[in-house]
């Protein structure tokens, strides 16, 4: 099955925010519990039913994500990057939202990540 990928100007991104913050919210926390028992249990986690169980959790999480048409991209689940597929001067790029930030203000090639990211251009804001 072919997925259409989903373009967001900038705008359109802005106005997915607030359900993005919350599940991004949802998966740093629920990324922070699993290290935290991890560490409870001397890293025996191996087939253990509430680490899988939160496991599954923050796979429905990015694919709640994926479903609205964005990606998560911090595999370190410890910023809550997030990247919006979208097209500025002709190219296609990912607009680039972490979640300490309050707004989408910044982009990068979707062949480079987090540390190439520019300011959007003005005339797309």
């Amino acid at each position: 099955m072919l997925i259409e990928t989903k373009y967001f100007t900038p705008a359109e991104a802005t106005k997915t925010l607030p359900l993005v913050k919350k599940i991004v919210d949802d998966i740093l926390i629920t990324t922070k519990e699993m290290r935290l028992y991890a560490e409870d249990v001397n890293g025996q986690i191996e087939n253990d039913p509430f680490i899988k169980k939160m496991a599954e959790n923050v796979e429905g999480f990015i694919k709640e994500l994926e479903e609205i048409g964005c990606f998560y991209k911090d595999w370190n689940f410890t910023i809550g990057l997030v990247d919006f597929p979208s097209i500025i001067d002709g190219e296609e790029v990912y607009l680039c939202w972490r979640s300490d930030e309050e707004r989408i203000k910044f982009y990068h090639d979707i062949d480079s990540g987090f540390s190439s990211r520019r300011v959007i251009p003005e005339e797309y804001l």
